[in-house]
Parts: C-alpha cells; structure tokens; sequence
C-alpha cells in the first residue's frame, strides 16, 4: 500500500500539473518522555505535572489531528523536543492515515525545542544551519527538493523570543540572508516558521521600545527586505533581492496565527522568493495563504491551546492543542 501511495504521488508530480501545500505549525512544547535534563520543569516526565504517557499520547493526537486536517506535502514543525517525539508524531499521523516517509529535525544544539521538517516529498538533502555557538540561538533547518525537475530551497525558522530585543531576531536574519547569497536570490525559496516577528514588525514594535534596540531596523523587514510590500501577490513590484511576505495576499483580518491578550498577531509567516511569485513553471497559488482556523481550534474568541492548571503545583490536563495556529499556503508545481 505505501509503495502504491508513493507511486501515485510520483507519477502525478511527474506527468501533471499539482498543488503542493506547505505549511507551519508551532506545535507548543511537543516533549517526549525520556528525561534528557533539558525539559522545562513542568514537562519532566513522570513527575508532578503529571506529562505521562496518557497526557502524550493525546498531545501526539491532538496535534496529528490538525496536521491530518491540513494534509500539507511539507510541514516545518517548531517546540519539538527530539528526535524521539518527532517520531513518534510521524508513527501517530501514519496509524491516522497521513504518511511522511521523509523528516527531518536539527539536533547539533542541545537546545530546549528544535525545529523539523515532515515531507512526503524526498530531500536532495537536508542539513542545520548555523546561527551562532550559543544555545540561546536556534539553527535554522535548510532542506532541497527537486519537484518536476525544479529546484525548491525552504528554510525553517524559530527566531528567538519577544522577550529578547530585535537584534537577537537579526542575528538569525542575518544568517539565514548570508545563506541565500550563497544560494542566489533567484532561486525558488520558500521562508517559513515561527520568526516571532509580525509581518509589519517594524510599524508594530515601535509601541515596545524596549525590544527596540536596533534604531527602528527589524530582521524579517530589513534584513529580508519584506518592506514596503503592500500589494496582492500579482500586483506588486519589489527591489531585487527582497522577499514577498504572503501574509499580504490576505485579507487584513485574517493576517494571524497567534492572539496575545486579545490582540492578533502574525508571529508565524510564509515569505517567498521573487521567482515564485511568476505564473509559470512553480509558482505560488495566489490567495491560498492563510491560518489554519477550524472552530475546534479556538475555546471561545481564544487558540485553544494545551491546557495546564494555572494554581500551583501545575499539572497537565490533558486537552487542548496548541497557542499557535498552522500557516498555510499552496503552490502549483506544471508539467
């Protein structure tokens, strides 16, 4: 039966045009259960947070589910904690239906949570991406496709946290941009994941001076020059080198995928080359960007996120998803 699935998914990307869907997702604090003595203290296993196999396995569920849902041909995961749970969610999308033959995580750093990459499209390789030495910097996960004889680069993002300034972020900016002008900026490439960074990140933070430390520069404006970029994707003209941020291929309204004290966000964002932003050969799908927002995602106006007790000792309840939701966009891959 999986030799006849990939076959079929060989020969519709071979011989017709197709729809290939990527996706991101911040699947909030996947942790396995082996105590490495990096977890946060709530998820140590078999402890007073009670993070057991029951509470796993429908983390392992819940998330699986909404992959399922989305069905995407590439996901870039953000907040795994191994190789172990990435393995383990790949096991449990297989039992529900949904096969990833191929995956990948960084694993150089012994930082906290990783990033990774499920695919049911083969690598020419996949390889880490160094920001810096430091643990307080996540690598980036850099992958290669050839997908009907064309090349698609894709890299996947956790930039560090809005509790640190800008210039954390443009340290990974920064890297990720000194990668692409190895790469040629007029290749097919695709950034995506959890930047932690708005898509007008540059209007926005100046209301959080203190993470302003950058005199008003930000990494995913400046550095990856998605500035200024207000039109559709077939209406708009850019500077050589800049990157297409496709949350302006939406509806204003539907531009987030996290709520922060009532206010919504885009922390997660799908940028693209300007060589996909064309109408032949591989190209982005115009108006399919989007969050993935199904009504069991959300618990009232609020992302229904993995629920924990807020008294302590804090114990896991065994519900709830993720405080991220998916990003979604589609691409058509011709003949």
């Amino acid at each position: 039966m999986k030799i006849l699935v990939l076959l079929l998914l060989f020969f519709g990307f071979v011989y017709g045009d197709n729809i290939l869907t990527v996706a991101t997702y911040n699947v909030e604090n996947l942790f396995d259960l082996e105590n490495d003595g990096y977890e946060y203290d709530e998820y140590v296993p078999n402890s007073f947070s009670e993070w057991n196999e029951k509470n796993y396995k429908i983390k392992l569920q819940n998330i699986s589910k909404v992959i399922k849902d989305i069905n995407p041909d590439i996901i870039a995961i953000e907040e795994i904690e191994s190789l172990q749970a990435l393995k383990d969610l790949k096991f449990t999308l297989q039992r529900n239906g949904l096969y990833y033959q191929y995956y990948q995580i960084i694993d150089k750093k012994n930082t906290t949570t990783k990033i990774a990459l499920l695919s049911k499209i083969p690598f020419v390789y996949a390889k880490e991406l160094s920001v810096t030495s430091s643990l307080s910097q996540r690598n980036i996960l850099e992958a290669k496709f050839l997908i009907n004889n064309r090349e698609l680069y894709l890299f996947a993002n956790h930039w560090k946290a809005k509790s640190s300034p800008e210039s954390q972020r443009i340290v990974s900016a920064k890297a990720l941009r000194n990668r692409i002008e190895e790469i040629g900026y007029d290749k097919n490439i695709i950034l995506l994941g959890d930047f932690n960074s708005d898509y007008e990140e540059y209007i926005k933070f100046e209301r959080k001076r203190k993470l302003n430390d950058t005199n008003g520069k930000t990494g995913i404006n400046h550095v990856l020059k998605s500035i200024n970029q207000i039109q559709k994707a077939d209406r708009t003209k850019y500077e050589e080198g800049s990157f297409y941020n496709l949350w302006y291929d939406t509806d204003e309204e539907n531009r987030y995928s996290y709520i922060f004290k009532n206010q919504k966000e885009a922390m997660d964002n799908i940028l693209i080359s300007q060589s996909l932003l064309g109408k032949k050969g591989f190209y982005y799908q115009n108006r399919t960007i989007g969050s993935f927002k199904p009504n069991y995602l959300f618990n009232g106006n609020q992302i229904y996120r993995w629920q924990m007790t807020t008294k302590r000792p804090i114990k896991h309840q065994g519900k709830g998803f993720s405080d991220h939701l998916p990003v979604v966009a589609k691409f058509v891959v011709t003949n």
